[in-house]
């Protein structure tokens, strides 16, 4: 299956100089896999070094990296040429000796190429006491598959192609419309993990996505015992468990378990957080960019790492998914749109996505989701339904005085001129902004729209 990253990864390749890359991300979203067959379309030859598998950390305990490749072509059988072979180290947390040898490879051999990847990497990163390679490699991020991946796999590369070119001043006929919104809601239950959606495309049908899903949440619980006592692992494994119930939710540690101390459950949420399961969602004050500088570390909600493995968890089954409808719609709309988010950056760049909320009493408002776009600040609202009230969103453009906001729901897209007095802070204040509202289906396409408007405006 195609995956986006594959144009990134022979950017790398072509690069005069180019660094180790690190391929960090959730376990079963695709490294392997995807390195595997950029290999194959990019090198004459692949060496795939899986540490997981086979025990070679006595051929990196050394920064003779000549020494490390003669012991690895004797071992191999195989040679390893600058500029025509890969060199992939897989599961590369399992040998922090390698993780180490790569800052050698970029300064003594800087012309052979190497992929690392690794499932837990973080874990392993997190707890280094020897050198690390900083500097000298550099990152690459996976998601699962994002919509617009998820269509192209599902052999709708026509519908990929109409929304990466729609335009606010286009019509979306009626018949696509309510496609995209039918395969919008097959993407909330299959979801974005490789294997799921495999399955889904080689059977036509969800049980064998069912049977995944359950092996995939099994291994993720497999993998708490490999940073965790027994004690640690059942707190894990309730917070897994809880993560999907919360979603869209400002996350609370009694909501988890109230017979357990909050210091616990913070520590299997920092867990979980480096296995990259679950996004925290953080609120921001929003008084300028970056968001990152008003980020309030107390505040924030969860974003599951695929909403197919959170419905799973909710226990769903995929029977007749096009009349299922859930007591958390609204919640579900959020994931999507958040998960949607996270994949819309840079493959290079580490994603974080952030929130607004005021919590006064009989003030309270609260914005889905802040993104930044041309170093300004957008708001977006997200409705499960074609309606809903704006009245946060409206105190949020009175006080902070911006031009352009955003909501994804069901309905057409549309574009108003939104003209209305608030009264927030014991002041009434005018309000005057562009609203854009746009489908679901177009959420990765939101960003490019803002700037349309926004490069048009009078």
């Amino acid at each position: 299956m195609e995956r986006f990253i594959d144009s990134y990864l022979l950017e790398w390749k072509d690069r005069k100089k180019h660094k180790p890359l690190v391929i960090r991300g959730a376990r079963q979203v695709g490294k392997t896999y995807t390195v595997e067959m950029f290999a194959r379309k990019a090198f004459p030859d692949l060496i795939k070094i899986n540490f997981e598998e086979e025990d070679l950390s006595d051929f990196f305990k050394t920064n003779r990296i000549t020494e490390t490749v003669q012991n690895l072509e004797i071992h191999l059988g195989q040679r390893i040429i600058p500029g025509k072979t890969l060199l992939f180290l897989d599961e590369i947390q399992a040998c922090p000796d390698a993780i180490v040898s790569l800052r050698y490879f970029h300064e003594k051999m800087p012309e052979l190429h190497i992929i690392a990847a690794g499932s837990l990497l973080d874990h392993t990163l997190n707890e280094m006491t020897g050198p690390m390679p900083v500097g000298r490699v550099e990152f690459a991020y996976m998601q699962p598959m994002n919509f617009h991946e998820f269509l192209v796999a599902l052999g709708e590369k026509e519908l990929y192609d109409f929304l990466q070119n729609y335009t606010l001043d286009k019509g979306i006929p009626m018949p696509l419309h309510k496609k995209l919104l039918r395969l919008v809601r097959l993407y909330y239950f299959i979801g974005g993990m490789p294997e799921a959606v495999s399955a889904y495309v080689e059977n036509n049908g969800l049980p064998e996505v069912e049977r995944i899903h359950e092996s995939i949440i099994r291994t993720l619980e497999y993998d708490f015992g490999k940073y965790g006592t027994r004690q640690q692992q059942e707190v894990l494994i309730k917070l897994l468990r809880y993560i999907p119930r919360g979603l869209g939710k400002k996350f609370k540690y009694v909501r988890v378990d109230n017979t357990l101390r909050a210091e616990r459950i913070k520590h299997a949420l920092k867990l979980l957080k480096m296995s990259r399961i679950v996004y925290p969602v953080h609120n921001t004050r929003a008084n300028g960019i970056p968001l990152e500088q008003g980020r309030d570390e107390r505040s924030f909600k969860p974003i599951f790492l695929d909403t197919g493995l959170a419905n799973h968890l909710l226990r769903l089954r995929l029977t007749n998914i096009d009349d299922l409808v859930t007591i958390n719609e609204g919640g579900l709309a959020e994931q999507f749109v958040g998960q949607q988010l996270y994949s819309d950056f840079p493959f290079y760049l580490d994603p974080e996505v952030f929130y607004w909320v005021r919590e006064k009493r009989n003030a309270e408002a609260e914005i889905d989701y802040l993104i930044e776009t041309q170093n300004r600040i957008v708001p977006v609202e997200v409705k499960a339904g074609k309606t809903g009230t704006l009245k946060s969103l409206h105190v949020f453009m009175a006080e902070k005085q911006l031009a352009t906001a955003l909501r994804f729901n069901t309905d057409l897209p549309s574009l108003a001129r939104v003209s209305t007095s608030v009264k927030t802070g014991g002041w009434v204040r005018n309000v005057d902004f562009d609203l854009i509202s746009l489908p679901l289906y177009l959420v990765l396409e939101g960003r490019r729209l803002v700037e349309d408007v926004e490069k048009n405006r009078p």
